[in-house]
């Protein structure tokens, strides 16, 4: 028996990358998903791809995670198609890259509701069905920037750390429910994202994006990348049963990159 089957998911941000994935392993462990991005035709996209992949219908929902009537929306839904809502996956792309000098008001702002609020938003929205069930999953894709501080990545440091504050403290007030939330927290792993890290880097040294990379493999024991396979892994076992007795946590999914005990 395939280990999320009868499960039922929503993914936010899975248009590609790392929340694609991760909607695509849970579909593939048995869980009927539903996911949301920006862009409609991207959203349909990825619909059809888990489909594909998969053999599961997915349900594509066109939403902005900074905006609240459209989680919402998102969670309607999945609540209307699969009747709950037993595991839901935050994701969101990650702010702007540079340092203190760089952003204003309005740049903390809209980190502020792209990367803290829409995780509020989100657990808000499904907290009522989980707690009729007595049960649910909560993961938070997050950055190991909030175990160790990355160099020219203050917004995400910033709330990426808050969102480890948030998941913590509902730890405890959930768990009379039976609902876990954990955080899963990726190093370096080749997607667009980190692409594009380090390529601003490399203009940032006069160097090569090759370089970069090789610069950043360099100081992982594991000597390599991680693949968004391997952190969707990561995220279906929190996500699961297998992990009924963790809460709380930060997994970092890093190659053992970072070096802090806690």
């Amino acid at each position: 028996m395939q280990k999320l089957e009868g499960k039922s998911a929503v993914v936010a941000a899975a248009s590609g990358g790392l929340g694609l994935e991760v909607a695509k392993k849970l579909a593939e462990q048995g869980a009927n998903v539903a996911i949301c991005s920006r862009d409609p035709f991207r959203i349909e996209a990825a619909a059809r791809e888990i489909e594909r992949t998969t053999g599961r219908k997915a349900i594509a929902v066109a939403a902005d995670v900074c905006r609240p009537a459209e989680i919402r929306s998102v969670v309607e839904a999945a609540l209307s198609s699969f009747g709950g809502v037993d595991i839901l996956i935050n994701n969101a792309g990650g702010p702007p890259a540079g340092g203190f000098d760089d952003f204003d008001d309005g740049a903390w702002i809209a980190a502020h509701d792209l990367n803290l609020l829409s995780v509020v938003r989100f657990v808000r929205a499904v907290l009522p069905a989980m707690k009729e069930k007595r049960s649910g999953s909560i993961v938070n894709v997050i950055s190991t920037s909030a175990k160790q501080p990355i160099p020219g990545l203050i917004l995400s440091n910033t709330y990426r750390s808050a969102v480890v504050g948030l998941a913590k403290t509902l730890a405890d007030e959930l768990a009379p429910y039976n609902i876990r939330i954990n955080n899963a927290a990726p190093g370096r792993i080749d997607t667009d994202r980190v692409r594009s890290l380090d390529e601003a880097r490399a203009r940032k040294l006069g160097i090569t994006a090759q370089l970069a990379k090789q610069q950043s493999e360099a100081v992982i024991p594991l000597g390599r990348y991680g693949t968004p396979a391997e952190f969707a892994n990561a995220v279906a076992f929190l996500a699961s049963d297998d992990a009924s007795y963790i809460t709380g946590v930060t997994l970092q999914v890093d190659g053992g990159m970072v070096r802090t005990l806690t």
